[in-house]
């Protein structure tokens, strides 16, 4: 009987053609590329993921094919502008209020982060720590810290692997963030500094858990977190 010899390669391409097409995914839905931009250049792909040309190929063909990229030969591959009605749609301002958000969150960020803590990458764990390295530094200053909140929680929707979680969060949007959702009247006498600081110490209990690669212990720190969040914003609105 014949042995397809070259199977086991094809198979290997085929593996390294789907990791880097979620990689390049993973950049468009979190923000990272947007539309208009150009895809870096396939010499450039090489050498920054380690793969060959065939796989890069492959999976620029399975961008174009999903409707993400466009190809325009002799000029590059660009960002396409995602079709409205594409995939689901969150009408976060008029569907859902901070509770129904928090409450969104609650479910799917703690699987996230279980995932996440399995899944990591030390990148992604580098960057991470970068993002609330920020807000700590924004926070200290008094300026919004919003952007280094969010940036913190994408980036563990990124970290399962899995696209569908960072696709419900980037549709989020800022509305992730109570803070941007809650006005002052809503706020009272609510110290924002305050509660910012015990936000970042769980984002802190978070990211440890997800570092040392504790599934359990990060689905509890964020769970924490969340409910917490939702005791700071919702508990004196009844």
């Amino acid at each position: 009987m014949h042995e397809d010899l070259d199977a086991p390669a094809r198979k290997r391409t085929h593996n390294l053609a789907h990791d880097l097409v979620a990689k390049l995914t993973q950049g468009i839905l979190l923000g990272q590329m947007l539309p208009g931009d150009k895809l870096p250049s396939e010499n450039t792909i090489v050498q920054e993921h380690g793969v060959s040309r065939t796989v890069v190929r492959e999976a620029i063909s399975k961008l174009q094919a999903s409707g993400l990229v466009e190809t325009r030969h002799g000029i590059g591959t660009f960002v396409l502008e995602r079709a409205p009605d594409q995939g689901l749609r969150l009408n976060v301002d008029t569907a859902l209020g901070v509770r129904g958000i928090l409450e969104l969150r609650m479910g799917l960020e703690t699987q996230a982060a279980a995932l996440a803590a399995v899944r990591r990458t030390d990148r992604q764990v580098a960057q991470m720590r970068e993002a609330l390295d920020d807000y700590q530094n924004l926070l200290a200053n008094n300026d919004s810290c919003v952007e280094a909140d969010k940036r913190f929680h994408l980036l563990i929707a990124e970290a399962t692997g899995n696209l569908c979680f960072s696709e419900i969060m980037q549709q989020l949007g800022r509305a992730m963030i109570p803070r941007t959702r809650v006005n002052a009247a809503e706020r009272g006498a609510a110290d924002l500094s305050k509660l910012g600081q015990l936000a970042n110490l769980e984002h802190e209990a978070i990211l440890n858990a997800i570092k040392r690669q504790d599934p359990d212990a990060a689905r509890a720190a964020m769970w924490l977190h969340l409910t917490n969040s939702r005791d700071r914003f919702l508990a004196d609105r009844g």
